[in-house]
């Protein structure tokens, strides 16, 4: 008895300790801006959005296609529904995420009056003095667009006498001789030996139009139609080694789009290849290092962006990247004194895009 009440007893203690340790560990998270000790900021990681665009085209037969060679001696026409896909266009586009262990504060001296700062949503600087605003982003999740472009009816342009046939063959057989007529009278009016010829040039042609229309619409019942729509898809990549290739996807013909490592599809890829030599650390930096006040600024180094497959290149971009430049200071001083500086960044590549001092009278 005694040793299951000093059991319990250990128990609870535990229970209390492990209560009391949580209740004094407070974690609250990181937050960048304009703070008692000065201006806090993240530097950027450069990151790189991949928009593809690809276009599925569905091709569906016509209602008498089956007949399609022996009325209209057509060969090549679909006899089974089947999509088709191809990549129409792709895009580059760079962006700034927060590198957290590249935090840093411009410590703000007594008696100053606090600069005007810009900042984005998640602690990017873009300007100090200055107006700035954070740059937009294109679309980020999956996109459909269908064509809206109007569709012909084919029972519209049918005859009493096409839809009164007692089976398919014979409305098969109709429908050819509707459209051979047709094609006589088009060929009538513009030889001016029509019937009843138009009285001026903008009759004929409307006389015409109303002609091909009306076998476009007869002639799908044979050939078929095709029906298209556009898929939008976006990849945020971070480069991190020169000259990698960074699969995205792969992309099947009938399929559509695939896993990157399947066999049935041409695989896609991002690399980035750095163009100049690797960023030397300045020779002050550890003398600097000390220095809080200063504005911290990255010298990006330049790196050249493609979107490829084995068989050609999609996209390529020439761009700075943050990740693999070096770090440099720009002096606090230059926000303490009473001249103003005005400085604008870049969130992408966190270098210096402007910088103009207003010296004191």
């Amino acid at each position: 008895m005694t040793r299951a009440i000093l059991r319990l007893a250990l128990a609870a203690l535990t229970a209390f300790s492990t209560l009391s340790l949580t209740a004094q560990t407070e974690v609250s998270p990181y937050q960048p801006g304009l703070t008692k000790e000065g201006i806090t900021y993240f530097l950027p990681t450069t990151a790189v959005r991949v928009v593809v665009t690809a276009r599925r085209t569905t091709y569906l037969p016509g209602d008498y296609y089956q007949y399609a060679k022996r009325y209209l001696r057509l060969s090549d026409v679909t006899t089974e529904r089947y999509d088709r896909w191809q990549v129409t266009d792709v895009t580059l586009e760079p962006f700034g995420v927060p590198n957290r262990s590249r935090a840093y504060t411009i410590k703000l001296k007594s008696k100053t009056t606090a600069p005007l700062v810009g900042m984005t949503d998640n602690g990017l600087l873009l300007s100090i003095n200055s107006n700035s605003p954070a740059p937009k982003m294109a679309l980020t999740g999956p996109s459909v667009v269908p064509d809206n472009t109007p569709k012909l009816n084919p029972d519209d342009y049918k005859t009493e006498e096409i839809l009164s046939a007692g089976s398919k063959a014979k409305m098969a057989e109709l429908t050819a001789a509707e459209i051979f007529d047709i094609r006589e009278n088009r060929s009538a009016l513009t030889k001016g030996q029509a019937d009843y010829m138009p009285k001026d040039g903008e009759q004929l042609r409307l006389m015409l139009a109303s002609l091909d229309t009306q076998e476009k619409a007869l002639m799908q019942l044979f050939s078929g139609t095709t029906q298209s729509e556009t898929h939008v898809w976006t990849f945020d990549v971070t480069p991190t080694e020169s000259g990698k290739a960074i699969p995205l996807f792969a992309l099947s013909t009938y399929l559509g789009r695939v896993d990157s490592d399947d066999p049935a599809g041409e695989t896609f890829y991002l690399s980035a290849t750095q163009l100049d030599t690797p960023a030397q650390p300045n020779p002050d930096a550890q003398k600097k290092e000390k220095e809080a006040e200063d504005l911290r600024y990255i010298v990006p180094a330049q790196a050249e962006l493609k979107v490829y497959t084995a068989e050609r290149t999609y996209a390529d971009l020439k761009t700075g990247l943050a990740q693999w430049g070096r770090v440099e200071h720009l002096g606090g001083e230059l926000f303490n004194k009473k001249a103003s500086t005005h400085v604008t960044l870049s969130p992408v590549t966190g270098g210096i895009l402007k910088i103009d001092a207003e010296q004191p009278n």
